[in-house]
């Protein structure tokens, strides 16, 4: 019994040391290096509005570039995923009411040409970015809705593409700042 007692004690002792002080210590030494050293980046809207740009917003209105989906409903007190697999037959209809109802309000784009990001959400719920091609798939019928011509609309998405992040990954769209910026067309 003493065999099994001691390792067991010792191991406990070395995961509470190495999760609550190490691994802490790592992590926090990570963001030091992100932007805003790991804290919210705050921006500001033209009625003097705060947000955080790092944490994914709703946008629902048809005036605006839609976000990804959240399985968190974007709430950043509780970032987490669905949990469920892509053949649980829930996760599979929501994902074919979010493409039926992206379909409804984007007229004119095939299904095929929907990209993944716009109807499954993140591993987080919280992802403030969509692909370029997220973006590019939502330009009509923004320009439509706000009655600007369709090339403004482009230029400005292409303005909002951010490279990789740290050199890893596609390119992304903040949906957040480019919204913002939308807003502030004239």
């Amino acid at each position: 019994m003493k065999k099994e007692i001691i390792p067991s004690l010792l191991l406990t002792i070395v995961c509470i040391l190495f999760f609550s002080g190490v691994y802490p210590a790592v992590i926090w030494g990570i963001a030091q290096v992100a932007p805003n050293k790991g804290e919210g980046i705050i921006v500001k809207d033209k009625s003097g509005k705060y947000y955080y740009s790092n944490i994914g917003q709703k946008f629902t209105a048809d005036k605006y570039f839609w976000s990804r989906p959240s399985a968190v409903n974007y709430n950043a007190a509780g970032s987490g995923g669905s949990n469920k697999g892509p053949d649980n037959p829930d996760y599979l209809a929501q994902v074919q009411a979010t493409i039926d109802t992206f379909m409804v309000h984007n007229p004119g784009v095939n299904k095929a040409d929907i990209p993944s990001d716009m109807v499954t959400a993140s591993g987080s719920g919280l992802d403030p970015h969509i692909s370029v091609q997220g973006a590019d798939v939502q330009v009509a019928r923004v320009a439509k809705v706000r009655g600007l011509e369709k090339d403004k609309v482009e230029a400005l998405v292409k303005a909002h593409i951010e490279g990789p992040m740290m050199g890893m990954g596609p390119e992304r769209v903040n949906v957040l700042k480019l919204n913002l910026d939308l807003d502030n067309l004239k």
